[in-house]
């Protein structure tokens, strides 16, 4: 007979075929995620095997890793795992309905020293929602096709780090397309939060969504586009359809100075880059805005924003100020632009090996001038 498995283990193994009777090794893996969970303990790693795993309940995340002894939740090698929320309540929910806060996400995650990776998270009600969350590491996840945004974090979190992340195709038929984002960071405060190397697409309201989030945010080589149009013919559609939403609301909003450098912003439904009534001293550096339905670079809503070296090509209209300030862009030094490429196949195809985004010369300018993202 098995031993049961022990929360003294390294490593415990979760497969489609296990048991959660099992000792949760290799030759004897657990059936579920969540029973390995409640064994692990700080500094040990749970590795899923390949496959679909559809859930009845969500999976919960409570307890804490330490620091310097991360709980790491992985695939194993780089068999393809897929966890799978169909099942749960709240997909979708009625329109006009609030999903109960334990039941928001696939993986709903009150808990820090955590790293996961290498997941996919499809039809849940949000995929990852993260809350009071501190000192995690969130590194080449999938979140797709979710009934709401698809990576949330919010509430008292700080030092979290999102990287390279896939979110794509989220959308709320419960809210008629009006909060289904890519990635939130909403809600809340806490220091030290990064976005890094994250794409976002195609998502029924905006990509990113930093929505009354007090402290300031980190984003560095991202993309994001082709976000807030109906594709899922909601009715009453209310979907926004911003690129990168940086704050809060009509000039009531934090002031929170969100720092964005080396991103890309192009063909979403309304601007690509905008303070949303954010008050605080946003700066953008080395960023693209390219055929956005609506204004490039929009901060004028109260913001006291700083952009320098930042491209607008394609826009409605290439940039709306206000109070903010600008300089080296390229409506500062005019002329007509020119790109290298306009074909984004390479940075929205297939990831690095270690999950960056390939390198391209997509809407690097032709002149050479050193305006705008290069991924």
């Amino acid at each position: 007979m098995q031993a049961p498995a022990s929360a003294a283990a390294t490593t415990l193994y979760v497969a489609p075929g296990g048991n959660d009777s099992n000792a949760g090794t290799l030759a004897a893996p657990l059936a579920t995620i969540q029973k390995a969970i409640s064994l692990i303990s700080a500094g040990g790693t749970i590795a899923v095997r390949g496959g679909t795993y559809s859930l009845t309940t969500n999976i919960q995340i409570t307890k804490s890793g330490a620091s310097g002894s991360p709980i790491t939740l992985t695939n194993y090698g780089t068999e393809k795992v897929v966890i799978d929320g169909e099942a749960l309540g709240y997909t979708p929910g009625a329109v006009g309905s609030t999903i109960p806060s334990g039941q928001r996400g696939a993986i709903h995650m009150e808990a820090s020293y955590w790293r996961l990776a290498g997941l996919e998270i499809i039809h849940g009600p949000y995929g990852v929602y993260c809350a009071g969350c501190n000192n995690n590491t969130f590194d080449r996840l999938i979140t797709r096709d979710n009934y709401e945004t698809g990576f949330q974090l919010q509430g008292s979190s700080a030092n979290n780090q999102i990287i390279n992340l896939d979110s794509y195709g989220n959308r709320d038929p419960r809210k008629n397309g009006e909060s289904a984002d890519g990635l939130g960071i909403k809600e809340g405060g806490g220091s030290g939060n990064v976005v890094r190397g994250t794409r976002l697409w195609n998502n029924v309201d905006d990509g990113f969504d930093a929505w009354m989030f007090t402290s300031p945010i980190t984003i560095q080589n991202t993309i994001a586009y082709g976000n807030g149009y109906n594709r899922w013919s909601i009715p009453n559609f209310s979907g926004d359809g911003n690129g990168l939403k940086l704050g809060g609301s009509s000039g009531t909003g934090p002031a929170a100075a969100h720092a964005v450098t080396n991103t890309m912003a192009w063909g979403n439904a309304a601007h690509g880059f905008t303070d949303n009534g954010n008050t605080g001293a946003i700066t953008i550096n080395r960023s693209t805005a390219y055929q956005n339905a609506k204004t490039g670079f929009d901060v004028d809503g109260g913001s006291t924003s700083r952009l320098t070296a930042n491209l607008a090509v394609g826009n409605k209209t290439a940039v709306a100020l206000g109070s903010s300030t600008a300089s080296g862009n390229s409506w500062n030094i005019g002329g007509t632009w020119t790109l290298q490429s306009t074909s984004a196949s390479t940075i929205t195809g297939p990831r690095t090996a270690d999950g960056s985004i390939p390198s391209s010369n997509y809407l690097v300018p032709s002149n050479g001038t050193a305006v705008g993202a290069k991924i």
